[in-house]
């Protein structure tokens, strides 16, 4: 029979295991990034994410994890996107987001099977071409995506049959003048960075270099059973967003619900049936180890600043969040807000504007707030300022 919980339940366990009802210590950054990853687009976003789970967080601090102490690495992962996430856990945030199967991994790159067709190729085989090549150009390198990309669609040009480096050279529909093995080269580092072959240094102005990753920590990523890895994702899934569905976590992965199997079958017996007032109703599935953390959860208090993507609003069933009306000025196609998170509700937006070294800090705020509300967020805003360059702070208000 499923556990009957309410959706305030569900909101405080995960807000729980996102590390937002209390900020952690000061040395705990890796596990504030190791719940279920943190996103980094849009760039710099990944800072305030982990400022809001964790106290003490500077640019600094983070750079040396990642350069120094390389105890954090950036890389692609889930959606096809560049997350961090502590170097010990990278099999289940590579390995474990990797499509096992050529069906999956073009449902995982939507926009590339039309090329590959033209081509003639698998994306196995045009993932071995690049793989080929890729240490080649990259060893001893840090090189931006369309300088890999075009070094390495080159090489391979020169080993194809004539017909097949025709199409391979002809201009493709990814960019201008861009030809089209060009473009399949970018997506195959894409599964390139899933197999554990490349990842990013830390950004150079504005571009976010790759690097190999043997070279980068001084040893491959450990290999670890497929299986196993693909377990430890959903597990991380369901301890972050649970209870859920098996359609919500291939959303959140990246993957069409119904190549889901492979990741969901894996955990079936660890599972256990819950009913909650959400907006899609139904059964959905927690960890049967945390029914006892559902029943219970912490109260959240605090106000957080969470930026655009932040792990927090990246959950599938935003009407447990946020009401419904409010929808498209959270979860906007481009130019995303930040959210502001108010004793566990999402009580606004937020965006910043810069002028030299002055940030100021817009709320949008979705009804009133409260004075001791706005106190917290102001503080908030002070912490913000040097993690965007700035050092003085204002907050305006405004009400949809």
């Amino acid at each position: 029979m499923a556990e009957s919980v309410s959706k305030d339940d569900v909101v405080a366990f995960r807000l729980a295991a996102h590390h937002l009802s209390e900020r952690l210590s000061e040395d705990a950054l890796l596990d504030a990034a190791g719940s279920c990853g943190i996103q980094n687009s849009p760039p710099g976003s990944a800072l305030l994410a982990l400022h809001a789970r964790a106290r003490g967080v500077t640019q600094e601090r983070v750079d040396d994890a990642v350069a120094n102490q390389k105890s954090l690495l950036q890389t692609w992962s889930i959606r096809g996107a560049p997350f961090y996430f502590p170097t010990a856990d990278a099999p289940v945030f590579t390995t474990g987001v990797l499509p096992p199967s050529e069906k999956a991994m073009r449902h995982f790159l939507p926009g590339l099977g039309q090329s590959l067709d033209t081509l003639g190729l698998t994306l196995t085989e045009a993932t071995e071409l690049t793989g080929a090549e890729i240490r080649e150009v990259l060893a001893g390198r840090r090189l931006a995506i369309n300088e890999l990309g075009a070094e390495i669609a080159g090489r391979v040009a020169g080993k194809l049959p004539a017909r097949q480096r025709e199409g391979w050279e002809a201009e493709g529909p990814y960019a201008p003048g861009q030809p089209l093995g060009e473009g399949v080269v970018h997506f195959c580092l894409r599964i390139l960075t899933l197999r554990g072959v490349v990842c990013f240094a830390p950004r150079a102005g504005n571009k976010a270099p790759f690097v190999l990753v043997d070279e980068w920590l001084g040893r491959p990523i450990p290999e670890t059973d497929p299986e196993a890895a693909r377990a430890e994702l959903v597990r991380r899934y369901l301890r972050c967003y649970g209870p859920s569905t098996r359609a919500d976590f291939a959303a959140w992965a990246g993957i069409q619900a119904g190549d889901a199997g492979p990741w969901w079958s894996l955990v079936e017996d660890e599972l256990t049936p819950v009913e909650h007032d959400v907006e899609q109703g139904g059964t959905s599935w927690i960890l049967a180890e945390d029914l006892g953390a559902l029943r219970s959860p912490p109260t959240p208090r605090g106000v957080r600043l969470l930026p655009p993507r932040d792990p927090y609003t990246q959950q599938r069933d935003r009407g447990t969040i946020v009401e419904k009306r409010y929808h498209l000025d959270v979860w906007k196609a481009l130019g995303e807000p930040g959210t502001v998170l108010a004793d566990g509700k999402i009580a606004g937006v937020w965006r910043p504007r810069k002028s030299g070294r002055a940030l100021t800090v817009a709320v949008t705020t979705f009804g009133s707030l409260p004075p001791r509300h706005r106190a917290v967020l102001e503080e908030e805003a002070e912490q913000v300022a040097p993690l965007r360059g700035a050092s003085s702070t204002s907050v305006e208000y405004d009400t949809y």
